[in-house]
């Protein structure tokens, strides 16, 4: 069934200290309430934007410290999920971290940034060793953190470990970067960056919303995870019966330059998945999956 999602991103810019950075932080969450998202994500360590290396490594907290209760009060207060993004101490070590708050204030879990620039690395931030997936009541979630998208592993991680929602919360916008890993991995993208740029992207690789840099530092969209990406080859006959007989609550956005299609179910009581095994069709996955398996038997029978 459809799994409508209101997220909403912030970008803020730095206000010279960690304190105000925080208060600053607070305002715009307020702002961000008034459209009722389900999920809000800052930037990355967004209580450290614009202060120097060791001034910025000096911004970590623990996981019970003034950052995350404030954050915890406000998820429970309207509601939603946070993203914060945080220079976070975990026993004796100290990570870049993207903490997970559900709807009650607690805490999910959290993902600690698994490229860390090199200036980073040597203030003493330690890398993360994979990119766990939170499930919500909406659908999972991952993270990846600025320097990561240049790397695939991350992603590959995000994957297998079956994200559907990405939030890459980061000081740099990232652009076509961002698209890339949407179209090539299928997730829905959310970016919370420092600067007024963030925007939410589908999994066919396309912008569906942007900050506005002169009037709204908040990018607001609401999206449907009950959707499937499919290549056109082998579905794209099926296409006009699905289309026929279930009008409007089927939509089928057509990527043609890249022949794939996004297919997503608007009803209330049947997921999008139901339509998969009704009309046969083959998820782009599984179509990949099969091409590899037929590509292989060719290459065995040569010998």
């Amino acid at each position: 069934m459809a799994r409508w999602v209101r997220v909403v991103s912030v970008s803020m810019q730095g206000q010279g200290s960690k304190e105000r950075n925080l208060e600053t932080a607070m305002k715009l969450l307020e702002q961000a309430a008034w459209d009722k998202p389900d999920l809000v994500c800052l930037p990355e360590t967004f209580c450290g934007i614009g202060l120097g290396h060791e001034k910025w490594f000096a911004t970590a907290e623990m996981m019970d410290g003034e950052t995350v209760k404030r954050l915890s009060n406000y998820a429970r207060e309207h509601s939603c999920y946070v993203v914060c993004p945080m220079v976070l101490r975990v026993e004796d070590k100290t990570v870049n971290a993207a903490v997970l708050i559900d709807r009650k204030g607690k805490v999910l879990g959290y993902y600690s940034k698994m490229f860390p620039t090199i200036n980073e690395l040597r203030v003493g931030i330690v890398p993360g060793t994979d990119a766990p997936v939170f499930q919500t009541d909406f659908g999972r979630v991952g993270f990846a953190i600025c320097f990561d998208l240049n790397f695939r592993e991350v992603a590959e991680r995000l994957k297998a470990n079956g994200a559907e929602l990405v939030c890459f919360v980061s000081m740099y916008p990232g652009g076509k970067q961002v698209q890339t890993w949407a179209i090539d991995y299928g997730f829905w993208m959310v970016t919370a960056i420092s600067s007024p740029q963030s925007m939410v992207v589908n999994p066919l690789g396309r912008i569906v919303a942007t900050a506005q840099p002169n009037y709204q530092p908040l990018v607001s969209c609401r999206i449907n995870l009950d959707c499937v990406l499919a290549h056109l080859d082998y579905n794209h006959e099926k296409l006009p019966e699905l289309k026929k007989r279930y009008g409007a609550d089927a939509e089928i956005e057509v990527s043609q330059p890249e022949g794939r299609f996004l297919l997503t179910c608007n009803r209330t009581d049947m997921s999008v998945w139901d339509w998969v095994h009704e009309f046969n069709l083959e998820p782009i996955d599984d179509y990949f999956a099969r091409a590899r398996e037929e590509r292989a038997k060719v290459i065995a029978n040569l010998g």
